[in-house]
């Protein structure tokens, strides 16, 4: 019998990356935080990206989540050369492909956890059935159900990061990008936040790209690359 992880590694090509650089100019100060990066990710897997402060591997997924735009190089993502689509084009394909979650929760305050989770699936067009009907399956997988209607002030951190994976997954993205989404969080509520991530990948398939510099994190993983002064680390 094949084991999940041995499944993954068997799934088609989602993201390949080859060859980025990025640099960054200020005055006559040249800063190259990427210097020619390549690897693959395969749909379903849980990859870590993962190297010391200052590695280039937020600089990596600022790129393949369409944040930001490579100096030179491809970021090919399900058969599309990201890297030349036009703004209106990047816009869309965020939207409708690709997940979000942060450091900060980056919930607004004004509106309720329900409300935050379903607005990226109001955005696009979806009938209120369907982006009610959607937000609520996805605050109860969360275990959130009973405090839908609270608002970001009465929840705790990881509440409000639990709201924030929720929302990333409101619109069924191809991909979730996690920028160290536990760095703010105490123990107790970063194991539940890496637990619900591992879930998604697991019981949904979901494919997951995630900057940690937590090494105890490694365990949740499929595959890690490692970066390091702004390159794959192969030692």
């Amino acid at each position: 019998m094949k084991t999940g992880k041995q499944d993954k590694k068997e799934n088609r090509l989602l993201i390949d990356v080859k060859n980025i650089v990025k640099r960054y100019v200020t005055g006559d100060v040249i800063t190259e935080a990427l210097r020619g990066v390549s690897f693959k990710v395969y749909n379903k897997e849980f990859i870590g990206l993962m190297g010391p402060s200052g590695s280039g591997k937020s600089t990596v997924l600022h790129q393949l989540g369409l944040l930001d735009k490579p100096t030179s190089g491809q970021i090919i993502i399900d058969g599309v050369d990201v890297t030349q689509l036009h703004d209106i084009k990047r816009s869309y394909f965020r939207l409708h492909k690709l997940g979000y979650v942060f450091q900060q929760y980056r919930n607004l305050p004004e509106l309720t956890a329900l409300e935050n989770v379903y607005l990226p699936a109001r955005m696009t067009g979806w009938p209120r059935k369907k982006y009610m009907d959607q937000a609520k399956m996805l605050l109860e997988q969360v275990g959130l159900k009973e405090r839908m209607h609270h608002r970001p002030y009465e929840l705790s951190g990881g509440e409000q990061q639990r709201i924030a994976i929720a929302r990333a997954l409101v619109n069924k993205p191809d991909i979730l990008f996690a920028d160290e989404p536990t760095a703010n969080l105490d123990t107790d509520s970063t194991k539940v936040i890496m637990d619900l991530l591992k879930h998604f990948n697991e019981e949904f398939g979901q494919t997951i790209v995630m900057v940690s510099h937590e090494p105890e994190q490694i365990k949740y993983f499929d595959r890690v690359v490692r970066i390091k002064d702004g390159l794959i680390d192969l030692c």
